[in-house]
């Protein structure tokens, strides 16, 4: 098979979250740990970093990765899910898995992974695992997939587990309070593994305390570091002062980025502790060239500067959502256009009731199986007062907001991953 064959394989043959949703997933450690036993335990080859949170994880798992690559390290990184190629889930110091490695794993091994019948997310898991172990890496940064305690991910045993936050999503999977989603996430705490969580309080934090005190992990809030001391929004980014590093730039400009940056820190400190050889100079361009050093997109990305700004991010659930509208309000522009699309297992009246009244949408509907018709979420989007039109694809409604912009506008694309990565590929983003 050729790369695109083998793509279409992957995507076709095996349940595919992204695509088809909730029969995809498929609870229990079966098949990975049935495919890791095939391949002789390939993630026990190097040493690994879990990050598993319900927003910010990806933030986290590549500024991590981007540290410890200029730190002098060989980083894995596996994250989830892509937006343009599939490749962008599993890279080295940046570069994504080759075409040629990606058709031989699936020629060579498709007879033995078939009877397992794995998932897809199983399976390119088990890609990564193997690829990482082939290219002889140091250390792999591995993004949770869902949940934790019963991720395919979970078959690892990290230097260190790392927990962003606990909002409500997923909650078909994972349970329908704060409190169920956290005992999911706390899965991955294991026994004399180190554990930082970025945000927890309340029931929540008890959650992770009870969990760490049982299995005998210890256990460090960021929060309670009191890491950042000021921040300034700069047109680049972040300035931050912090507990570790004055006048630390941060290229992830996101309003959701002080959070994370506190929690890699709070990760980075504790990697220190552990024998990881961090110097002060491998923080600082970790955290000043995140992007260019790991392919990270879609984060309050910058499309375009000017006449109009257009902006995408791919925050998605009520928690993420919150930013955002923060983000936006914090902007001067003349008028405000919102492309919008949503896939339909999210809180989508919650989400929908959060957005700015004052804008022009373009409601549209990403080129996956569970995305919300654009008409209907233009539907639910005027009964909380949203007012716009509809566009059967994210191309078309681009395409319209910028149409319809005038110089000094502001574009903002989002509601979902695949709405961000149908706008990329429309864009010709490279």
């Amino acid at each position: 098979m050729t790369y695109q064959e083998t793509i279409e394989y992957l995507f076709n043959q095996l349940p595919v979250y992204q695509k088809v949703g909730g029969s995809a997933y498929k609870e229990g450690l079966d098949n990975s740990l049935a495919l890791d036993n095939y391949f002789g335990h390939p993630h026990r080859k190097y040493k690994t970093i879990h990050v598993a949170g319900t927003n910010g994880k990806g933030s986290v798992s590549h500024l991590t990765a981007a540290i410890l690559q200029e730190a002098g390290y060989k980083v894995g990184l596996y994250t989830s899910p892509h937006l343009i190629d599939f490749r962008e889930r599993i890279r080295i110091n940046g570069e994504k898995i080759s075409q040629d490695y990606v058709v031989g794993f699936v020629a060579n091994h498709k007879d033995t992974f078939e009877p397992i019948h794995p998932s897809f997310f199983e399976l390119t898991m088990t890609m990564a695992f193997q690829y990482f172990a082939d290219m002889d890496v140091d250390v792999a940064v591995i993004e949770v997939g869902l949940g934790g305690r019963l991720d395919s991910t979970n078959i690892i045993t990290p230097d260190l587990s790392i927990i962003t936050n606990i909002s409500l999503d997923h909650v078909q999977f994972l349970g329908n309070t704060l409190e169920k989603i956290a005992g999911e996430k706390a899965g991955i705490i294991k026994t004399g593994i180190p554990t930082v969580i970025g945000e927890a309080e309340g029931e929540v934090r008890q959650v992770f305390e009870d969990t760490a005190s049982r299995v005998g992990a210890p256990i460090i809030f960021a929060e309670d570091e009191k890491i950042i001391s000021s921040k300034l929004k700069t047109a680049s980014g972040w300035l931050l002062d912090t507990k570790y590093y004055s006048h630390l730039k941060d290229q992830l400009s996101g309003y959701a980025q002080i959070k994370n940056a506190a929690t890699v820190l709070c990760a980075i400190h504790q990697l220190q502790q552990l024998g990881y050889i961090i110097p002060s100079k491998a923080v600082y361009s970790g955290f000043a060239y995140v992007t260019e050093l790991t392919g990270l997109m879609g984060r309050w990305q910058i499309i375009q500067e000017i006449s109009p700004k257009i902006v995408c991010d791919t925050g998605h659930n009520v928690a993420g959502i919150k930013y955002i509208v923060e983000q936006l309000a914090a902007e001067k522009y003349n008028t405000l256009h919102i492309v919008l699309g949503m896939v339909n297992d999210k809180d989508i009246s919650s989400v929908l009731s959060m957005l700015p009244k004052k804008a022009i949408y373009y409601f549209s509907r990403a080129s996956i199986p569970r995305a919300i018709n654009e008409r209907e979420l233009q539907r639910l989007g005027q009964k909380n007062g949203l007012m716009g039109y509809s566009y059967p694809t994210v191309a078309e409604a681009v395409k319209a907001a910028k149409d319809w912009a005038a110089p000094n506008d502001f574009i903002f694309i989002g509601g979902s991953n695949f709405v961000v990565a149908d706008a990329l590929i429309a864009l010709d983003y490279k």
